[in-house]
């Protein structure tokens, strides 16, 4: 069963173009940027501190829907 997985894991990924997988890893790297401001958002009590991740996060957010709509 696990095999069958990894196999469609490896198969889905060779499907894609060039531009495709490009595109998905950026995304990606902006979804791990966005879980990493929130952690720190979650984490800051600094109401300074709290504003700048909080545009931060508005900005990756505009980037992230920029990529989805790019993916498509």
């Amino acid at each position: 069963m696990e095999a069958a997985r990894s196999d469609q894991a490896v198969s889905s990924k060779e499907r894609l173009t060039p531009e495709e997988a490009d595109a998905q890893r950026k995304k990606e790297t902006l979804l791990l940027a966005r879980a990493r401001l929130l952690q720190q958002l979650q984490n800051s009590q600094n109401p300074r501190h709290r504003e700048i991740i909080e545009r931060a996060l508005a900005d990756l957010e505009k980037l992230v829907a920029a990529a989805d709509g790019l993916g498509r």
